[in-house]
């Protein structure tokens, strides 16, 4: 194991992306966990409050952590105490940041609402994303080259422009998830930009006018896409953000 952990995490300079990865999601899940208490009238906690009344919202402290961890993690590099401990550092602010993700996005306290599930959305599909590089994947699918074609810069232009061009017609079809998921794992990308695009997208406006039949099919696959998938991706939202917790006569409860 501890091998293991050399080769693949110190040699490569990858402690601080773990040690931001672990801070991230250690955050955002005590932040829940407190956040659910304050909601429920439970423990010491309390909503964080100014001498004038005006109610300070986690993102406020988590936004300087961001911005304090983000400069020392560029000013240290990749090694060091300086570089583990600025990661930590934004690790934590982006965790206290992205926690309340839809309350930037819509600029209203909707951190129990139907909109606050976005939040969740948003952490999930970050910790994964940074679990990719974690576990050795790199960017446009350049893990896959080999020293020969890196040497042949055409093969190796032609191979990120390829990638890069399934990624982008994912996403014009209507499959955020996919794209990015697509950065890292080009197989992911390819499924996306080869089936149907959704209902709305883009590529859909622009390239269905015609095609009735596309259309149908288009339709009726992402129904059935997100009758299978929606319910089990709220259950999954309401485990981890508690929103389906009912508690009468309070508030938001977001500290």
């Amino acid at each position: 194991m501890g091998h293991w952990f050399s080769r693949n995490i110190l040699e490569p300079g990858k402690l601080p992306m773990l040690l931001a990865l672990t801070s991230f999601v250690l955050t955002f899940l005590l932040t829940r966990t407190v956040t659910r208490l304050i909601r429920a009238g439970k423990g010491p906690f309390r909503n964080v409050s100014s001498a004038g009344g005006l109610h300070i919202h986690h993102v406020v402290p988590g936004v300087v952590l961001t911005v304090l961890g983000g400069f020392g993690a560029v000013a240290s590099g990749r090694h060091g105490f300086g570089a583990a401990a600025s990661a930590v550092v934004f690790g934590i602010g982006a965790g206290l940041v992205l926690d309340e993700f839809a309350l930037i996005l819509h600029l209203d306290d909707v951190y129990w609402s139907e909109e606050g599930r976005q939040s969740v959305e948003v952490v999930v599909l970050t910790a994964a994303l940074m679990l990719l590089p974690l576990s050795g994947f790199s960017p446009l699918g350049v893990d896959d080259v080999t020293a020969e074609e890196r040497q042949d810069r055409v093969g190796f232009v032609l191979t990120l422009a390829l990638n890069f061009l399934l990624i982008l017609v994912t996403l014009v079809k209507g499959k955020l998830r996919m794209a990015l998921i697509g950065v890292f794992v080009p197989f992911v990308a390819l499924v996306g930009a080869v089936r149907l695009a959704r209902p709305g997208s883009w590529w859909w406006r622009h390239f269905y006018g015609r095609r009735h039949r596309a259309r149908a099919r288009g339709t009726v696959r992402a129904y059935r896409h997100d009758k299978r998938w929606t319910r089990v991706r709220r259950r999954a939202q309401d485990l981890i953000g508690g929103f389906q917790e009912r508690v009468p006569g309070r508030g938001t409860g977001s500290s």
